[in-house]
């Protein structure tokens, strides 16, 4: 038995989501285009550090955090300020 050719219809849903797949890669290639042009976001009056510096500075407060010199909160706060300073390669 010969296999069955695929319809007219599901030739042209497949030809869509392939066109609406090539849409939706070359507008994400546009918008990451646009941000490679741009500097770090880093907020105003924040100095820039090294990965190394930053990892140094996690650890000082998770010293102040086992010394309970500061809260939880105030710990958990901190730590994903530098952790979201950190570059990612």
């Amino acid at each position: 038995m010969a296999t069955q050719r695929t319809t007219y219809a599901k030739r042209e849903r497949d030809r869509a989501r392939q066109a609406k797949a090539a849409a939706k890669r070359e507008r994400r290639q546009a918008r990451d285009a646009e941000t490679d042009g741009d500097a770090p976001a880093t907020p105003d009056g924040v100095e820039e550090l090294t990965p190394a510096e930053l990892f140094a500075e996690i650890e000082e407060v998770h010293r102040a955090f086992a010394a309970e010199e500061i809260s939880h909160e105030d710990f958990e706060a901190k730590k994903a300020e530098l952790l979201a300073r950190l570059p990612i390669d």
